[in-house]
């Protein structure tokens, strides 16, 4: 099945990735119901642990993600463009859902926020938080589980500012 046929293919962040390489849940992006995640090669290599390269490399072996190349001289100039403000995992993911009006998913604040919304729009924004959280909405993830992944996340030093993904499901 071609990308172009999911409801919502997402380019995903090095930053992402690296939090579901923590919980050991790649997994996840590939069982999400509606959804495609999909790498650009610049996020590949911004990989460096090798436990995160090897688990990355099984999310792609068992389809959970797919690779994607910036081809087309639009998204090369977007790219270009990018890296003159942000890295290029975060340019290579920016000017493929810009160019391809795909979502985004990325935990990185500041800057590239600030210019992810201004171009896609903040709809089109996914974060670790909101992955797990359609994870537990389509029955995939236990409000158990995404807690237990909430806090071997914040033990690697990434902050949720909830208690619980209970709190969230109102």
């Amino acid at each position: 099945m071609g990308l172009d046929s999911w409801n919502k293919v997402v380019v995903v962040d090095t930053s992402v990735i690296i939090n579901f390489a923590h919980i050991e849940r790649l997994d996840l992006l590939g069982d999400l119901p509606g959804y495609r995640f999909v790498i650009p090669d610049h996020v590949m290599e911004e990989i460096e642990r090798e436990r995160q390269k090897e688990a990355l490399r099984d999310a792609l072996s068992a389809g959970y993600i797919s690779l994607v190349s910036i081809t087309d001289p639009e998204e090369i100039g977007l790219y270009g463009g990018n890296t003159r403000i942000m890295g290029k995992g975060e340019s290579a993911c920016l000017a493929i859902a810009q160019k391809r009006k795909w979502f985004i998913a990325s935990d990185e604040k500041r800057r590239f926020r600030k210019e992810a919304v201004k171009r896609l729009g903040e709809g089109k924004i996914l974060t670790t938080p909101g992955i797990l959280l359609m994870a537990i909405k389509a029955g995939i993830l236990s409000v158990e589980e995404a807690d237990r992944a909430k806090a071997i996340l914040e033990g690697c030093r990434f902050r949720m500012t909830f208690k619980s993904f209970k709190d969230l499901l109102g």
